[in-house]
């Protein structure tokens, strides 16, 4: 596997070594942390899903009141260059778009568009077999449809989340949940409805296929999910670009069904690595 001195990224409107690709200090993202970013996965040399995550890419941006620099054609043709000169068949691509070199520290500049790869980890077999336990704190992201650079509060949880023995939070207010810092949240009823919260989250990429997978054999729900929703579902996962589907098993002190990945959640993963083969 390539060394980070090897790669390559996209900065400044060309390809360069890793190595040398930085920022000056003047960045808005540097100074008060305003930018936007995507990130999809590339397998056997290939976008998977690219056009889903472009589209998210280029939404973030307008919300956040960027402009990105290149069109999406052009954008794409980058995105191909980088690929065929880092050869990483299997690795991860970050897009991310800087508020730009800031004359006062606060409005922002022309953006800086950054694009990286690197090598993708994905979980385990025995993290998928055993499922995951993880904790809940009070808190709804800042804009919740734009994917920001801001992950303040998630970072500032490591610690807590690790004295706990999980491997995650869960964002909830007032008993309602929405999303962890980087994936979606799903239950499974006792039913086998396959519900999704509906608000105050990002559209994953990953959620919007697993829910694309889910309705051709389950009833689907995008609503309000609850920590009694939870406390009573028979399953519970989460989805993400870099985590496909990993069953949650624990919530806090509440025991998610039998305390095992559950049926629905093993066979919605199934399908999701099957509709990743066929991109």
């Amino acid at each position: 596997m390539p060394s980070n001195a090897k790669l390559h990224a996209y900065l400044h409107g060309q390809i360069q070594p890793l190595e040398s690709a930085f920022l000056h200090v003047r960045d808005l993202s540097i100074q008060r942390g305003y930018g936007i970013f995507d990130y999809f996965k590339v397998q056997q040399g290939q976008p998977v899903f690219l056009a889903d995550y472009l589209q998210r890419f280029y939404e973030s941006a307008r919300l956040m009141e960027l402009a990105v620099p290149l069109a999406t054609d052009a954008l794409k043709d980058v995105i191909q260059q980088l690929i065929q000169v880092n050869h990483l068949p299997h690795s991860g691509i970050k897009m991310i778009l800087t508020g730009g070199y800031s004359a006062n520290g606060y409005d922002p500049g022309e953006p800086n568009l950054i694009i990286l790869q690197q090598p993708l980890t994905l979980p385990t077999p025995e993290m998928i077999a055993q499922g995951i336990k993880i904790i809940t704190y009070e808190y709804v992201r800042e804009i919740p449809k734009a994917k920001t650079i801001n992950y303040s509060t998630g970072i500032r949880l490591i610690k807590q989340i690790k004295e706990a023995g999980a491997s995650d939070v869960l964002y909830q207010k007032n008993g309602v949940v929405t999303e962890f810092p980087r994936c979606n949240f799903f239950i499974v009823t006792q039913d086998d409805v396959v519900v999704t919260p509906d608000a105050d989250v990002l559209l994953g990429v990953t959620r919007k296929n697993v829910l694309k997978a889910a309705s051709q054999k389950y009833k689907i729900e995008e609503r309000a999910v609850t920590l009694q929703d939870i406390a009573q579902a028979k399953e519970a996962f989460l989805t993400s670009t870099t985590k496909r589907i990993l069953p949650v098993v624990q919530v806090d002190e509440i025991v998610v069904g039998n305390g095992k990945p559950g049926a629905v959640t093993l066979e919605l993963l199934d399908d999701l690595v099957a509709l990743e083969g066929r991109q």
